[in-house]
């Protein structure tokens, strides 16, 4: 959510700020704008609602020109995606620009508090209470680093924050709690963004701040206090992939090279190293959106294959759970970004009830990842759209893999299981090429299907969750009203939808429950649905008597289905979005890393 880009001693401050937030615009905006201190020690701000092509058409009707400033993409909170709303933000003087990633939650209250002061606002947003509250304290201190900080202990929430003052142009300070923020060290700039491609055209050399911390950057140093205001040292790392891993290729978008590299990813994923932790004696997996639905085929896995019982809990609901103790329990957390705000409260406050802490995420020195004890990389490589796909696949696999070792740890699985598993694991990428390879059926299904009244998925055990993914990818890029239930609840209420311009989505991967899914389809059938249905090849026969087409799949154990199922309906969702005219990678409303609420 948002984007954050800022660049102090560059020879253009403008270009930078611009190319890092086309960067950063995959995580979705409604807003852009941007602030330079020009060489006459006066800060302009450049911003409008609206996409990136508009600021840029603003900046060459009205140039500006510095070699500091600060850039955002905006994704609404407070306010509507306006002009006046967009960031950055300024202080009554002028003097201090602010730009701000989350939400401050007491904002109401300080605002009420400034505006009795005489403060006057200009926006509807939090992140001008905290332009006003820095300028309030840097009048009484003269120090920003100190107004900063008092600014810091007064409010609350989320922020990724950075800040720039006309009275100490060769510097910019930035300060995080719960959203990240990572600062590179150029040879003759420094750079802050929200995220690592920003920065890659400029730096390899990053540093990633922690919860707390206040940074000072300059084109030579980087200064860090820590959440007790001492200067404490935070080593840079080097980023290893390059641009080109961030970069749409030869493909037309994000989503599109990344349903393609999902084998790649696969084999990555089986090479690394697993996650060492001791086997839990149950585990609480904490998780939204797809990764909820991967942690739903998690629970299954280690139910199946390590006798471990498990539950899943969306984020955002057991943070508000009764905090009962929780000991000899695994909270496992699942983020591609690691960064999920609910999540990482979620992971806090199960270790808190007295949890363990384990994650599996993507990206490495992020907030969940730091916050657990043992963390199980998902090595899916840059994932750009907003939607997931290969971020989703190597969650399942993780999972799959971690079911496996534990099971063999428990002596569920016996030593000829393990060796026949270790032969279905390394034939998983294989397996999923030949799945992605035919695409020409996909394509002509969602020609046919363009804009259905409304879109049922449908499954039973492992495949309920892969229906849930598929309904969810329809949604989210499509904008079609689609929804996934258990085949069975079919008859308890949502069948009463169900005419003759519903299409209905049947994954019948699961060998025992495959004969269960065929009388739902049925019932459907019978009240005038088509039926879409994916199968088995070596069940193709007996669904070709039943639906109105029939995807298949190679053959494998139910647990890898999940794996292969997915990635038709994630082309399904593809091919009807680039018909129906939608922004595949960055779709309306949706960002790619949640960081608020």
């Amino acid at each position: 959510m948002c984007g954050i880009m800022g660049v102090v001693g560059a020879k253009d401050a403008v270009s930078i700020l611009v190319e890092g937030l086309q960067h950063l615009s995959y995580r979705g905006y409604d807003a852009a704008g941007v602030a330079v201190l020009t060489d006459k020690g006066q800060i302009e701000i450049r911003k409008s609602a609206g996409s990136l092509d508009k600021l840029k058409s603003l900046l060459v009707g009205e140039p500006v020109n510095g070699r500091t400033g600060v850039g955002h993409t905006r994704w609404a909170t407070h306010g509507a995606p306006t002009d006046c709303n967009a960031h950055p933000h300024t202080d009554a003087s002028g003097k201090l620009a602010v730009i701000h990633n989350g939400i401050i939650e007491n904002e109401r209250a300080l605002r009420q508090k400034l505006a009795g002061e005489g403060y006057v606002f200009r926006s509807q947003t939090d992140t001008e209470v905290v332009a006003h509250l820095i300028a309030k304290y840097l009048g009484e201190t003269c120090d920003l680093h100190c107004a900063l900080q008092k600014t810091l202990q007064i409010i609350s929430g989320a922020y990724a924050l950075v800040v720039m003052y006309a009275d100490e142009p060769d510097r910019i300070y930035a300060a995080r709690k719960d959203s990240p923020l990572v600062i590179g060290i150029g040879k003759d700039a420094g750079y802050v963004a929200s995220d690592i491609p920003a920065l890659l055209p400029y730096t390899r050399e990053m540093l990633l701040l922690e919860d707390g911390d206040v940074a000072r950057v300059t084109k030579d140093a980087v200064i860090v206090w820590d959440r007790d205001d001492v200067i404490t040292e935070r080593l840079p790392k080097t980023i290893t992939w390059d641009q080109e891993a961030a970069d749409k290729g030869e493909h037309m978008t994000f989503m599109d090279k990344e349903i393609d590299e999902q084998p790649d990813a696969a084999e990555r994923l089986l090479a690394s190293p697993l996650m060492r932790h001791a086997v839990p004696e149950r585990v609480s997996f904490v998780a939204c959106g797809s990764a909820y639905h991967a942690s739903i085929i998690g629970r299954e896995l280690l139910g199946r294959l390590a006798q471990i019982p498990a539950d899943v809990k969306i984020a955002s609901e057991m943070r508000y759970e009764p905090e009962l103790p929780l000991d000899d329990t695994l909270c496992l957390a699942v983020s591609q970004s690691g960064e999920t705000a609910d999540t990482l409260a979620a992971l806090r406050q199960s270790k808190r009830r007295g949890a363990k802490a384990a994650a599996i995420v993507n990206v490495q020195d992020s907030s969940i990842a730091r916050e657990a004890e043992s963390v199980q990389w998902m090595h899916a490589g840059p994932e750009i759209a907003v939607a997931t796909t290969k971020g989703y696949t190597t969650q399942i696999l993780s999972l799959l893999r971690l079911a496996l070792e534990w099971g063999k740890t428990r002596e569920v699985l016996s030593a000829r299981d393990a060796r026949e598993w270790e032969e279905q694991l390394n034939r998983i990428p294989g397996l999923m090429r030949e799945t992605l390879a035919d695409r020409d059926r996909v394509d002509q299904f969602a020609t046919a299907h363009i804009a259905p009244r409304l879109v049922f998925f449908i499954g039973r055990g492992l495949d309920y969750a892969t229906a849930l993914e598929g309904a969810l990818k329809l949604k989210e890029i499509s904008y079609l009203n689609a929804e996934a239930y258990a085949a069975g609840e079919l008859k308890h209420g949502p069948i009463a939808l169900i005419e003759n311009d519903a299409l209905v989505v049947a994954v019948c991967t699961q060998s025992e429950l495959t004969s269960k899914t065929i009388s739902n389809i049925r019932e459907v059938k019978a009240r005038g649905a088509s039926v879409l249905a994916l199968c088995r090849k070596s069940d193709e026969a007996r669904l070709k008597a039943e639906a109105d087409e029939v995807w298949t799949l190679p053959d494998a154990p139910d647990a890898v289905m999940p794996l292969l199922a997915i990635l038709p309906l994630q082309r399904l969702a593809y091919e009807t979005a680039l018909l129906r005219g939608c922004s595949v990678d960055k779709p309306r409303n949706l960002a790619k890393s949640v960081t608020v609420e």
